[in-house]
């Protein structure tokens, strides 16, 4: 049974694992700052709590797939130390589902933020 204090120490373990991702993956750490441009970008042309609700759900992804990538090559690392072409497509794959995902991220900030802008720009 999953008790209060297996609870807390199993997010506290969660937290340390987001930590690492953000402060030692060059890739997270880009993908936060993005995350940070965005949250930026929408409180200055006021989002919508549905376009929040939106935005919000997509860093979860992108950093969810990002720390799922770095598992993933770190295990693989781990596991087959010297260079197997098998081994390298399977982190191939999991860095193409970052950018899968970082990519439909963008495109939903086109959607969310490009006619804002455009508004702005034109007048």
């Amino acid at each position: 049974m999953l008790g209060p204090r297996r609870l807390w120490r199993s997010f506290g373990f969660a937290f340390a694992g987001l930590g690492y991702l953000l402060w030692r993956e060059p890739n997270a750490r880009i993908h936060g700052g993005a995350a940070l441009l965005a949250v930026a970008l929408g409180v200055w042309l006021g989002l919508t709590p549905s376009e929040w609700a939106l935005l919000m759900a997509l860093f979860g992804l992108v950093i969810g797939l990002e720390a799922m990538n770095t598992a993933i090559e770190a295990l693989a690392d781990v596991a087959m130390p010297h260079r197997d072409p098998r081994i390298q497509h399977l982190k191939d794959v999991a860095a193409g589902g970052v950018l899968a995902g970082a990519l439909a991220a963008a495109a939903a900030g086109l959607f969310l933020f490009g006619p804002r802008l455009w508004r702005l720009l034109v007048g």
